[in-house]
C-alpha cells in the first residue's frame, strides 16, 4: 500500500462511513437536508413570500414553491447582483458562476454561496479523493500532481462587491493554499482567456512536472492532450508523464472518447472516474471501480426532486428521491445551499439502482430530437456512435445531430454532422450501424424507421478536422465548461456548423 494513500484512507475513514450510511438510509438523510434548507429559506425574502417558516413537510413545500428555470428565478438573482442580500439565502452571497449554457447564447449567473462552495463543490472534490483511495489502496496517484483544465474567465467585480466568473475560477479563488500545491498549471496560466495560448502555456509549464492525474471535461482535455503531444513530439502521454494513473472527468458522456484516451494513454494502470459537477452544484461520483454510473451524493446540503420527461408539462408530478424508478428519464430539480429553490437545472438523468441511488446523465431537457415523435436523447445518440466506432475501427472527435424536415412528399430524417479523427472504411456502413443501434435503444425511433414509415435513413455530413473547434471559437465558447450540443430539435447549430 502507498504510504500517502494509506494516510488518506485513515483520514477519510469517517467520511467513507458517512457515505455508506446515506447509501443505506437515503430517505432519512434527504429529509434532514430538506429540514436544514427550509430553516435557512425561512429567513429570506424568497422564503417569506412563500410562508416557508410554516413548511414542515415535503408535500407543503411542493404546494408552496413552484418549480422554476433560470428565466423565472433571474429576478431574485439580479436583486442580489445589485447588492441586496437576504433575497434567496440568509448569508451574504458574494460569488456568481457565469454559466454559458448549451442551449443558447444567453449567459446565466448561478449563485455560489459560502455554504454551497463548502458543502457541495469542495466536499465533492474531497470525496473523489476519499472514494478513489478507498477503491485503490495501492495507488501511487497522490505522489504526483493533478493537471486541471478549467474555464478561462477571471473573476471580475460587478456591482456592490459581487464577483463573477467561471465556476473553475471561483473554485481556484476559494481553494486553500495547501491544495493548490498539488495542482498544475499555476493560477495565472489556468485563467488565460485565449484557449490556444493557454494550452501552449500549459504545455511549457507542466511537461517537466510529475503529473499523475488530470481532471475536467473529456472533449477539451482530449484537445489539450493532443496539443501537448504535438508540442513535445511524443506519441504517448506516458512518454511525458510515465506515472499517469487517473482521469477524473465530467460534463458529458465519456464513452465516445474512451478509445481515443486508451490510444494516447496505453496503460493498464490508467483509471477513469466519472463525476457530475455543474455550476449549480456537485451531485454525483462514480463510487465503484470501472463504473458507468454514479452515486448520487445525498448529504451535500442539496434536496433532490425528479420529474419524468414524459410529464414535463405537468410539474405537479415531480417526486422526491423515494418516488423514483429505474429506467425512467427524469429532469433533475434541486433545492440547495447555493440558494436555489426547486430549480430545474436542465439536465436529465436515469436511475440505474435505487438502493443505493445511482444515476447516469442522459442529456438535457432541451437537448433532444422529437421532430417526428422519435424522442431521441443524447445518451442514445452517444451509445449509437460508440457502437458504430467499435464495429468499424472509426474514431469520432465530435458530432451534432438535427432533424431534416419534411418537404412536400419527402419524409423526414436526421442529419449527423460528424468530425472523424479516424474515418471508417465505409461511411455508409458506419451510418447504417448508427441507425441500427439507435433503433435497438429507442423503440419510438424504431417505430418511425420501420419500412421508412416516417423517417428516412439518417444522413451523414462529414466535416474537416478542427471544424467544431472553429465553430465553438466563433461563438466564444472554447474550452472549460463549454460543451458541444449533441442534439437539438431544430437546425440552428447544424446549419452553423455546415457554414463553418
Amino acid at each position: 500500500m502507498s504510504i500517502i494513500t494509506n494516510i488518506i484512507n485513515i483520514v477519510c475513514s469517517s467520511r467513507i462511513k458517512q457515505i455508506e450510511y446515506f447509501r443505506r438510509n437515503p430517505a432519512e438523510v434527504q429529509f434532514n437536508q430538506f429540514q436544514n434548507l427550509i430553516k435557512h429559506g425561512a429567513n429570506t425574502i424568497f422564503g417569506a413570500e412563500r410562508s416557508m417558516g410554516s413548511i414542515d413537510t415535503i408535500e407543503k413545500f411542493q404546494q408552496s414553491v413552484d418549480i422554476v428555470e433560470y428565466d423565472a428565478y433571474s429576478e431574485y438573482i439580479e436583486r442580489t447582483k445589485r447588492g441586496e442580500q437576504g433575497v434567496f439565502w440568509d448569508s451574504d452571497v458574494k460569488f456568481f458562476a457565469k454559466s454559458s449554457g448549451t442551449t443558447g447564447a444567453k449567459r446565466k449567473y448561478i449563485p455560489a454561496t459560502t455554504e454551497g462552495l463548502r458543502d457541495s463543490h469542495m466536499r465533492g472534490g474531497r470525496d473523489v479523493v476519499a472514494l478513489f483511495a478507498n477503491n485503490y489502496p495501492k495507488s501511487n496517484v497522490f505522489r504526483g500532481k493533478t493537471l486541471t483544465l478549467g474555464g478561462s474567465r477571471q473573476i471580475i467585480q460587478e456591482g456592490s462587491g459581487i464577483l463573477t466568473g467561471d465556476l473553475s475560477a471561483i473554485l481556484i479563488e476559494n481553494t486553500p493554499s495547501w491544495a493548490q500545491y498539488r495542482r498544475v498549471p499555476s493560477v495565472d496560466v489556468a485563467l488565460i482567456a485565449d484557449f490556444e495560448r493557454k494550452i501552449e502555456a500549459i504545455s511549457k509549464q507542466t511537461i517537466t512536472e510529475d503529473v499523475t492525474s488530470f481532471a475536467g471535461v473529456p472533449s477539451w482535455n482530449l484537445v489539450m492532450m493532443n496539443k501537448i503531444l504535438e508540442y513535445t513530439g511524443k506519441s504517448s502521454i506516458l512518454d511525458i508523464w510515465p506515472n499517469m494513473e487517473l482521469f477524473v472527468h465530467g460534463g458529458m458522456n465519456f464513452k465516445p472518447y474512451k478509445q481515443q484516451y486508451h490510444t494516447i494513454i496505453p496503460s493498464e494502470r490508467m483509471k477513469y472516474m466519472d463525476t457530475y459537477n455543474a455550476s449549480e452544484g456537485f451531485f454525483a461520483i462514480a463510487d465503484l471501480p470501472n463504473s458507468d454510473d454514479m452515486l448520487l451524493m445525498l448529504d451535500y446540503n442539496t434536496f433532490y426532486e425528479f420529474l419524468a420527461m414524459d410529464s414535463l408539462g405537468d410539474r405537479s408530478k415531480a417526486v422526491p428521491l423515494e418516488g423514483v424508478k429505474c429506467g425512467v428519464n427524469y429532469a433533475m430539480i434541486i433545492t440547495s445551499s447555493n440558494g436555489l429553490w426547486r430549480y430545474m437545472i436542465g439536465d436529465t438523468v436515469m436511475f440505474t439502482s435505487t438502493l443505493p441511488h445511482r444515476i447516469k446523465i442522459t442529456g438535457r431537457t432541451k437537448h433532444f430530437i422529437n421532430a417526428f415523435g422519435e424522442e431521441v436523447v443524447v445518451e442514445s445518440a452517444e451509445s449509437a456512435i460508440h457502437t458504430a466506432c467499435s464495429a468499424t475501427g472509426a474514431s469520432v472527435s465530435e458530432f451534432s445531430v438535427a432533424p431534416v424536415y419534411m418537404e412536400g412528399r419527402t419524409k423526414g430524417a436526421h442529419e449527423w454532422v460528424v468530425e472523424f479523427k479516424q474515418e471508417p472504411e465505409s461511411r455508409e456502413m458506419f451510418m447504417d450501424l448508427v441507425d441500427r443501434a439507435l433503433q435497438g435503444l429507442n423503440s419510438d425511433y424504431e417505430a418511425k424507421r420501420v419500412n421508412n414509415t416516417t423517417l428516412l435513413p439518417p444522413k451523414l455530413s462529414v466535416v474537416n478536422r478542427g471544424t467544431f473547434v472553429r465553430w465553438m471559437a466563433s461563438r466564444n465558447k472554447l474550452g472549460g465548461q463549454n460543451k458541444v450540443p449533441r442534439l437539438f430539435n431544430d437546425r440552428t447549430y447544424v446549419d452553423q456548423l455546415l457554414e463553418v
